[in-house]
């Protein structure tokens, strides 16, 4: 069966409208962003800026008695702050500053090949197994991956310093899925991206000294574009995305997301009309198909229904 057919087959209309809602407003992330850091807001004051709107909205959330909020169990705190410094405060922080010297497009695209990442990590954590073809699909995945460096330099074939770090949020955010996996059976999605918000949220504390000048300073429709990243892709994309969840299978809602690098190179044209280079378009086509590849042909069918990760909690 092709991979449209199985997303058809397998998601009501619910779910699959609630996941491309989910995967538009991430896939306008990278654009937000890169508006808001031209707009005058540093790194670190549009990091904290942002979760501490999410975080206010988390906390209205818990605080609604018909959805029976549960705070977590105590063995489970250590493991939910390890993966909040790992999958929040790790990803955004090298997400965020990534992007100071790359293009949103280019973000989106290699974001959006951490899969590839993922699939290593599930190779190597949970003892899954991949095919000829899901090892063929991984090496191509790196090619791409290396094709979206090189142009993403101001020379021909530079590489600019945040593609690395971009690179270091899939890897991050790899690491967040594959660990979160077992809590998904004690907590709800709604209850675990709370957790992570609030945790995440104390570390970029150290970026408050100036926050207030700048949010004085810097133009209205900075305010207003920082404040939607915090409302839309910080919280209410996660809930939505965790409504998806419940109405379908994880691994079938999942396919959705292949869509968000090339949402975010279309915002990026529309909003700031800005472009990767064609050699960095052709890397992503080649490791985003490699990352389909993989996850529909490249698995050892023996394994797949146990290990099936959950998709990515950060955007």
């Amino acid at each position: 069966m092709i991979p449209i057919e199985r997303l058809v087959n397998t998601l009501n209309t619910k779910a699959l409208l609630l996941g491309l809602l989910t995967v538009l407003i991430w896939g306008s992330t990278f654009a937000a962003n890169s508006y808001s850091l031209q707009g005058g807001f540093s790194a670190g004051h549009l990091l904290l800026f942002r979760f501490i709107v999410a975080s206010i909205i988390f906390a209205i959330i818990a605080l609604i008695p018909s959805l029976n909020f549960r705070l977590p169990e105590k063995q489970d705190i250590w493991k939910i702050v390890l993966l909040g410094i790992v999958g929040i405060n790790g990803y955004h922080i090298c997400a965020t500053f990534g992007q100071l010297t790359i293009s949103a497009g280019t973000a989106g695209m290699l974001i959006g090949s951490g899969p590839i990442f993922t699939t290593i990590f599930a190779i190597l954590i949970l003892k899954e197994r991949l095919s000829k073809i899901g090892w063929i699909g991984l090496a191509f995945g790196f090619a791409g991956i290396s094709l979206i460096a090189i142009g993403s330099g101001d020379t021909a074939f530079g590489i600019a310093p945040g593609v690395f770090l971009t690179i270091l949020a899939a890897i991050a955010t790899s690491i967040f899925f594959v660990y979160q996996k077992p809590l998904f059976k004690k907590y709800s999605a709604i209850e675990l991206t709370a957790y992570f918000t609030w945790v995440g949220t104390i570390p970029f504390l150290i970026f408050a000294p100036g926050l207030i000048e700048a949010v004085q300073t810097v133009p209205v429709e900075v305010n207003i574009t920082a404040i939607y990243i915090g409302v839309f892709p910080t919280a209410i994309a996660y809930l939505t995305w965790a409504y998806a969840l419940s109405q379908s299978n994880a691994s079938s809602i999942s396919t959705v997301l292949y869509l968000e690098p090339v949402i975010a190179i279309i915002v990026a044209w529309i909003w700031l009309s800005e472009l990767p280079k064609s050699i960095s378009i052709i890397g992503g086509i080649i490791a985003i198909s490699s990352v389909i590849l993989v996850n529909f042909y490249g698995k050892n069918q023996n394994t797949i229904k146990k290990i099936q990760l959950d998709p990515k909690k950060s955007s």
